[in-house]
């Protein structure tokens, strides 16, 4: 691997990192603003799903992946939605 492409690796894992840290920034000021429970939990699960798909993308390489294993990620994420809509719709 050349010089230049491991700056460049570097570079975008410095920048997951830094977006990583501000998500969980915001998750702690978000925490503070004492919204309704239901609101608070769909903000969490969105910045939560926001941070797991960084790592995901990035740190586990799925970004550079083929197409198969994103399909497989993006119906895992589907199914996990449908999961978590069933409590707040039988609610």
């Amino acid at each position: 691997m050349e010089e230049h492409e491991i700056k460049k690796h570097v570079r975008i894992y410095v920048s997951v990192f830094a977006a990583l840290a501000a998500l969980t920034v915001i998750t702690v000021a978000v925490s503070y603003l004492h919204l309704p429970m239901k609101q608070a939990i769909a903000v969490a699960l969105i910045i939560a799903s926001l941070k797991a798909s960084l790592v995901a993308l990035f740190f586990m390489h799925l970004i550079s992946e083929k197409q198969v294993i994103l399909a497989i990620l993006l119906l895992a994420a589907v199914f996990l939605a449908m999961l978590l809509a069933v409590p707040v719709l039988s609610y």
